[in-house]
């Protein structure tokens, strides 16, 4: 063999090696959901430098133009390409800002932005990432050997592990042809399902013309296969990240009456309770219900419902302005649905519907359905909270629904005589009994029972996303019936008079939030289940009748030691981030108890901030920790932080068992978190000894303390990461 042949021989087997690493599902899914962008205008931006630029350009084009199979174009940019505003944004402002200040001019909620580098260190590719971050952009990279910056920094990272940059880039070829080949395959399995749909759809609409707008149907039928084109294993939606995404609630709202009074005899004529004296309290009730609790943590909100024009649909029009949700009312062609609850100690006894029979929806005509598309098609996340009444059924609404869900991830919360689910719904969230008669089973509230339940769901309405809700032993995740669920536990303890009135209509509403923000489903239902809890923990709808200052009375206070959610997986301050946080503060606070909180990065965890949490922990009966964002860090480490993602780091601090919840504030301190919590102490590590404390003033005029504890010396998180990547 000669010299020449050696060479070839070993590079062509660092390149075999090198492609044989590459994760192949990842470079297939992102071709799949580039697919996507043909019908749901959004584009694609890309960028890279040298070698990167050219691959990028490549990719672009073939996208653009077609690569083996005829199709519609989609709409891609490279950026390095545009040589005049290359240029300019070169002089005038400096190479580390080419690609951030195009994508500050061209990317919008829910588009991809791709960045190509075989180093992944580049600044001008840094910057771009932080750009699109800020748009509400999808960010992936296509890298070298990782550990890098800048697939720490996206949303998703290809990387390539390999000792030459040539290799690298190589790889990167073969990565954007398999994309290639992977958008051609979903463009023609979609465009062969379109065509079976659009006659199943012919046929069905033939069908519904004989019935009546406002019924419901008998039947819940399965989704349409156009639902979803691949595969139901969980996957990221395709939307915009936005710290408080506009949500859309829709479904059938009416007013709850919750009478509040004492048992203290039995009738002497029968054996029945009497109830006497008391107090009876009005709040919105069904989807309106779903709305006002969305829009408590933090999110503007719209309602899609339908209310009669009588006393009782004014007084919730009323309730829903305070609480600050805006309403879209199709119109009832009746009265306005009341419930009454009868209570007392802590157990609702009986529960009254005065209106058993559903109105016609749909009263108010074209133009209220006109006003419903446009707050569906601007929606960043949308909830519908079918009660059964008609509202989900509405035939102009369901098509809308339909086209609006392809945009925006859709999660359906049904009910057992309420409408199937539409096509290209994300989620559905059943609680276990509720999906015992939907999939006409039998069984008990059994682990196995309800993982049964929800394939036979899925079975029934897939391929679909169920999220299970068990009641008081949190929820189960399916994704695909022929895998293994993902369970998810509660972890707040509950009082024995807790009230889990609403806790579905909370946990669905903040599901949706999360999906919208573009969490993963997994990430979603384990936030969603902490926040709910956390709700029922905190009084349930109790709750509605104090505002976050005024502490709940004894009939929602928490026995036994607080356990608290993390809820912060958004952005959007305390009030949106961490809401579930803030409610355990309030509930310790109300029987008694002493709050503590800490504040930090916690970007790598070490023995420092191990001891820092345990003794902040013996100072009071909860510790709340306020984490910094991934922007925040970011703006106060530099643009190569955090290493671990806010989300990540926030379940690692809730694993330790000195810590109760985590709130995750965006701000650069954490003022606005502290102002919310209102801690009775405030922990600083010893390092701060001796030196003035930003937060002490804060703390002080909030009637607290500020403490300094033992710090462990040697530790720091910059020291780690430094000596990582000087071996």
């Amino acid at each position: 063999m000669t010299a020449d042949t050696s060479t070839a021989t070993e590079y062509l087997n660092q390149l075999t090696t090198a492609l044989s690493e590459i994760d192949l599902s990842r470079v297939a899914n992102w071709g799949s959901r580039l697919a996507r962008l043909r019908g749901e205008g959004q584009r694609l931006l890309v960028a890279g430098n040298g070698g990167s630029a050219a691959e990028a350009q490549h990719l672009t084009a073939e996208l653009v133009g077609r690569f083996r199979t005829e199709r519609s174009p989609i709409s891609a940019l490279a950026l390095h390409a545009e040589t005049s505003s290359v240029t300019a944004i070169s002089n005038d402002y400096g190479y580390e800002e080419v690609f951030a200040r195009q994508v500050r001019a061209h990317a919008r909620p829910g588009d991809i932005v791709l960045l190509m580098s075989g180093s992944g260190r580049s600044p001008n590719l840094l910057r771009a990432a932080e750009a699109a971050r800020e748009a509400g952009a999808v960010t992936w990279a296509l890298t070298g050997p990782a550990p890098n910056p800048l697939a720490t920094l996206v949303d998703e990272a290809v990387t390539v592990t390999a000792r030459s940059l040539s290799t690298v880039q190589e790889c990167h070829l073969v990565a954007v042809h398999l994309m290639c080949a992977a958008v051609d395959a979903a463009v023609t399995a979609r465009d062969a399902s379109a065509t079976k749909a659009a006659a199943r759809d012919a046929t069905a609409t033939e069908a519904a013309a004989t019935e009546s707008v406002g019924s419901t149907p008998s039947a819940a039928p399965p989704l349409s296969s156009t639902s979803s084109p691949e595969p139901a294993r969980e996957r990221r939606p395709a939307t915009a990240r936005k710290a408080r995404p506009d949500l859309v609630v829709v479904g059938d709202a009416f007013l709850d009456h919750d009478h509040l009074g004492r048992v203290e005899r039995v009738a002497s004529d029968e054996p029945a309770l009497v109830v006497s004296g008391g107090s009876t309290h009005m709040r919105p009730g069904g989807a309106a219900l779903a709305a006002v609790l969305t829009a408590r943590q933090g999110y503007p909100v719209t309602l899609v419902t339908a209310l009669g024009k009588d006393a009782v649909g004014d007084r919730l029009r009323t309730l829903l302005d305070e609480a600050r949700v805006e309403v879209v009312d199709l119109g009832l062609d009746g009265s306005t649905a009341v419930k009454t609850r009868i209570r007392a100690a802590g157990r609702t006894l009986m529960m009254l519907d005065e209106h058993d029979v559903c109105p016609p929806v749909g009263r108010e005509g074209e133009s209220a359905l006109a006003a419903a598309r446009r707050a569906l098609t601007a929606a960043g996340g949308i909830l519908v909270s079918d009660y059964g009444r008609g509202v989900a059924a509405h035939a102009g609404l369901r098509a809308v629904l339909a086209e609006a869900a392809r945009r925006s991830p859709l999660v359906w919360d049904p009910h057992p005589r309420g409408a199937a689910p539409v096509a290209h719904t994300a989620v559905v969230t059943p609680n276990s009994r509720e999906a015992r008669v939907i999939a006409s089973l039998a069984g008990s509230d059994t682990l196995s029972d309800d993982v049964e339940a929800a394939r036979a769901v899925w079975g029934a309405w897939g391929p679909v996303q169920v999220a299970l809700t068990r009641h008081e032993h949190g929820a189960v995740l399916l994704t695909d019936a022929d895998m293994p669920p993902l369970v998810v536990p509660t972890k707040v303890a509950a009082g024995r008079k807790a009230d889990p009135c609403g806790a579905g209509d909370f946990f669905a509403g903040h599901l949706a939030a999360m999906l919208a923000c573009g969490r993963l489903p997994s990430e979603a239902v384990t936030s969603a289940v902490a926040a709910a809890s956390a709700y029922v923990a905190a009084g349930g709808p109790r709750s509605l009748e104090h505002s976050p200052e005024d502490p709940p009375d004894d009939d929602s206070a928490m026995t036994g030691p607080a356990t608290g959610p993390m809820t912060g997986l958004s952005s959007g301050g305390p009030a949106a981030a961490a809401h579930g946080a803030v409610e355990l503060a309030d509930a310790v606070r109300a029987r008694g108890g002493t709050v503590v909180a800490a504040g930090g990065c916690f970007d790598l965890l070490h023995i420092g901030h191990i001891q820092l949490l345990e003794q902040a922990r013996r100072l009071g009966d909860c510790l709340i920790v306020c984490l910094n964002s991934d922007d925040s860090l970011s703006r106060l480490k530099g643009p190569s932080r955090p290493i671990v993602p806010a989300a990540q780091r926030a379940l690692v601090l809730e694993a330790l068992a000195s810590v109760d919840a985590v709130l995750v504030f965006d701000e650069d301190t954490p003022e606005a978190a502290i102002r919310a919590l209102r801690p009775s102490v405030w922990v600083k590590g010893g390092d701060y000894s001796g030196m003035e404390i930003p937060e002490n003033e804060l703390v002080s005029s909030l009637g607290g303390r500020t403490v300094v504890v033992p710090f462990v010396a040697g530790w720091s998180t910059s020291s780690l990461i430094e000596s990582a990547r000087t071996r």
